[in-house]
C-alpha cells in the first residue's frame, strides 16, 4: 500500500481537464515525480482513473470523491472498490465543492482506510481542521474557501496557526496548505512555514505552461530541502 510522504505536491485539475488533455498533464507530472522523487498526487474525473493509471508510473492517481457504501445497492454513488480496482491510490473528501457532514466524512474515511486509499480531507477553518484531524485522514487540506481560485495565498499567521494546531491535535496527520497557490515562491514559502505539502488547480492550469509550472514547484521543493540539509535557519514571524 502506498503511504503518504512529505513533502508532497497535489496537481488538481478537478474537471477542467479530462481524457487526452488530462493524460497529457498527468504524464508531465509523472515525469517530474520520477526525476525528483517527490510524491505527486494527480486528480482526475472518475472515468479517467484507469486511463491515467495505465499510462503513468510515478504519480498517485487520486479520485475526487467517494461514498461510504459497500458493494451492492447504491445506484449513482461512488464505490470505493471500483476506484481501487481502476487504479486510484488516494481520494479527496469534503472539498468545498463537494462538502460532507461529519458523520458522512467519518464513515467514508473509515471505508477508504479499509481499502488502503490515502485520504486527503478538506477543511475551511482551523477549528474544522482540528476536528477533522481526529478522524485520522492521512492528509488534511486546510484552506479558507473564499481563497480558492483567487491566486491569493492565506496570510502567514493563518498558515502558522493552522500548521501548529494540527500538528498538536494529531501529529500523524500531514498538513496541506493550498488556497491561492500559484508560483514556485508560494510553494517554497508554504513549506518553509512548516506545511507538509501544497497544490493547486488554477495556479497550474492558468500558467503559460502547466507542465512547466509543475517543474517549477518541484524545483522549489528541492531548493528548500537542500537548504534544510545545509542547516539554514528561518525566521517565522
Amino acid at each position: 500500500m502506498t503511504k503518504a510522504q512529505t513533502p508532497f505536491l497535489v496537481v488538481n485539475p478537478k474537471s477542467y481537464l479530462y481524457g487526452e488533455k488530462s493524460l497529457e498533464l498527468a504524464k508531465a507530472a509523472d515525469k517530474v515525480a520520477k526525476e525528483t522523487g517527490i510524491q505527486i498526487y494527480f486528480t482526475c474525473p472518475f472515468a479517467d482513473i484507469r486511463y491515467i493509471k495505465e499510462n503513468t508510473e510515478n504519480i498517485i492517481v487520486t479520485a475526487q470523491h467517494m461514498d461510504p457504501l459497500t458493494p451492492g445497492r447504491g445506484m449513482g454513488h461512488v464505490l470505493g472498490e471500483s476506484l481501487k480496482e481502476a487504479g486510484a491510490e488516494a481520494v479527496f473528501l469534503n472539498h468545498a465543492e463537494h462538502a460532507l457532514t461529519i458523520s458522512q466524512l467519518s464513515a467514508t474515511i473509515n471505508r477508504a482506510k479499509e481499502l488502503g486509499l490515502i485520504v486527503i480531507a478538506c477543511a475551511d477553518s482551523v477549528a474544522e481542521a482540528v476536528a477533522i484531524s481526529k478522524l485520522n485522514p492521512e492528509i488534511l487540506l486546510a484552506e479558507p474557501t473564499e481563497l480558492i481560485g483567487t491566486g491569493t495565498v492565506a496570510d502567514d499567521s493563518y498558515m502558522v496557526e493552522t500548521i501548529q494546531k494540527l500538528h498538536e491535535a494529531n501529529p500523524d496527520v500531514l498538513v496541506m496548505i493550498a488556497s491561492g497557490v500559484s508560483t514556485a515562491d508560494d510553494v517554497y514559502h508554504i513549506l518553509k512555514l512548516g506545511a507538509d505539502g501544497t497544490g493547486a488547480t488554477s495556479g497550474i492550469l492558468n500558467a503559460p505552461s502547466p507542465a512547466g509550472r509543475i517543474q517549477e514547484w518541484a524545483d522549489a521543493v528541492i531548493k528548500l530541502q537542500n537548504e534544510q540539509k545545509e542547516g539554514k535557519q528561518y525566521e517565522i514571524i
